[in-house]
């Protein structure tokens, strides 16, 4: 959790099923083990439909992400469940409207990371990944991954790679996500906590 005074990590997801909510609190407690404080936080759902509206506050889960927070954190991790290889639009909306960081430079310099879910080991999940750093590379943010001294990236055989933490949910997204994963959950957040410490 973060004193709003203290350096933290923003550990910052869009989830539906649930799946990436739960890798983004494994992500929180790495980076919290690294010794940097974490504000988890999620972006609200959007709609083709123009009359629909979602409420200033979710009826569960984190609160939604304010462009200051994502301005003045110390270090960014970014989560999407793979939607045909893409971030999902919701994700996609929040990252087009943060031109006022990018003008300011308020990111340049600062640590980033990704995670994504899919429902099948080859849905997408890298593209996903690929697909959330575009942004962030524009933002002038340092990409992180997991480096393969992480050995379960060599043993994994459902989610995880050199890209950043991901999950194989299933064909019903109802698979929780296995010890391998819940690792380089961990692994992720505890290398974005420690780079940001050093950069501070």
């Amino acid at each position: 959790m973060n004193d709003s005074n203290s350096p933290y990590i923003l550990v910052l997801y869009y989830s539906r099923s649930g799946a990436i909510e739960n890798m983004a609190q494994h992500i929180a407690l790495g980076v919290e083990k690294s010794g940097m404080q974490t504000l988890l936080r999620t972006v609200p759902d959007i709609s083709s439909n123009c009359e629909a509206s979602t409420p200033k506050v979710p009826a569960k889960g984190a609160v939604y992400c304010t462009q200051q927070e994502l301005a003045n954190c110390s270090g960014l991790i970014l989560g999407s469940p793979s939607h045909f290889g893409n971030m999902s639009a919701a994700m996609k909306y929040f990252l087009d409207g943060s031109s006022s960081s990018w003008m300011s430079g308020a990111l340049i310099g600062k640590p980033a990371a990704v995670f994504s879910a899919s429902s099948s080991l080859h849905g997408g999940q890298e593209s996903t990944l690929l697909s959330m750093m575009l942004p962030l590379f524009h933002h002038g943010m340092l990409m992180t991954g997991i480096p393969y001294s992480a050995s379960e990236l060599i043993n994994t055989k459902s989610g995880g790679t050199p890209y950043g933490a991901t999950h194989v949910s299933g064909k019903d997204s109802d698979r929780t996500l296995d010890q391998d994963e819940i690792n380089l959950c961990k692994t992720l957040g505890s290398r974005v906590g420690s780079i940001a410490k050093k950069l501070i």
